[in-house]
């Protein structure tokens, strides 16, 4: 059964001491003042960066191919020579 009257809004409580799992309110004005944001925005930002490092940006496709999507792939992509390197950007006696 869905909650009625979800707030659109959550409490928000500073740390007394910065740690791994949080920061203190002198933190985030310091970041504030960097930033050239207020405090609100320091936290958007905080969770848009780790909403990005953690959730997938985008969507979950069918897994690995088969082996005869792979064999169609080989089929229709150009071949390419093979080709060797003649040359170093280090010379001989540095190697």
């Amino acid at each position: 059964m869905p909650e009625k009257n979800i707030s659109p809004q959550i409490p928000f409580r500073y740390r007394n001491f910065d740690s791994p799992t949080g920061v203190t309110r002198e933190t985030a004005k310091k970041l504030a003042e960097r930033l050239g944001v207020d405090e609100t925005q320091v936290i958007h930002l905080a969770l848009h960066e780790l909403a990005v490092k953690i959730l997938p940006q985008y969507e979950q496709d069918d897994g690995p191919l088969s082996a005869a999507q792979v064999r169609q792939i080989k089929k229709l992509a150009p071949s390419v020579k093979k080709k060797s390197v003649r040359s170093s950007l280090l010379e001989p006696e540095n190697i």
